[in-house]
């Protein structure tokens, strides 16, 4: 199915570029969507794509789920910022880069986001998640107890941090490219 009359027009698409003063961020719950639609956001824009848990999993020579048991959270964050930082740094205003769900939370990481880069809150239904990360049994923080109950919990201590990002997208149901589509009429509003 075709949804190009939805999608942005060259121009609002060469605007928003052009305002752009660093990396677009996604950040939110896991689950929310933040690779699929950071993907979809980046090649619409135009704009490169990096995926900071694949490049954490590149430089650790190991999952992101090895790193958490080998060497615990702190350490996981640690490494994260750096990478994060790096791939701000090397990436400049072209470039989307996608977060994990934690480091957004953490205070030097979320500083350096909103410093540097212009960090989009994409955001779903706790029933969304839960159907979503249910795929996956590698996510560290929910291989033990129950998802639903876990991803509820961590989504209400989140969202006051989470909101401090200036752009806030819901990522329901639907195409990828919808939310892409609502992240650059945001941004075109906000920039």
């Amino acid at each position: 199915m075709t949804i190009t009359r939805d999608l942005p027009d060259d121009s609002t698409i060469r605007a928003v570029r052009a305002r752009l003063k660093g990396p677009l961020v996604m950040v939110g719950m896991m689950g929310a969507g933040k690779s699929t639609v950071g993907r979809k956001l980046a090649t619409t824009l135009g704009m490169d794509f990096t995926d900071a848990d694949d490049e954490i999993v590149a430089a650790a020579n190991m999952s992101v789920a090895e790193v958490f048991d080998k060497f615990g959270e702190d350490y996981f964050r640690d490494g994260e910022r750096r990478v994060i930082a790096r791939l701000m740094e090397e990436s400049g205003s072209g470039s989307v880069i996608a977060t994990g769900g934690g480091a957004f939370l953490q205070e030097e990481t979320r500083a350096l986001i909103l410093e540097k880069g212009v960090a989009i809150w994409l955001d779903a239904a706790t029933d969304t998640l839960v159907e979503r990360v249910s795929r996956n049994d590698k996510r560290p923080l929910l291989r033990t107890g129950d998802i639903p109950t876990k991803v509820s919990t961590m989504k209400a201590e989140r969202e006051a941090t989470y909101a401090e990002a200036p752009i806030h997208v819901k990522s329901d149901t639907g195409p990828h490219q919808v939310a892409a589509n609502r992240i650059i009429e945001a941004l075109d509003q906000w920039l």
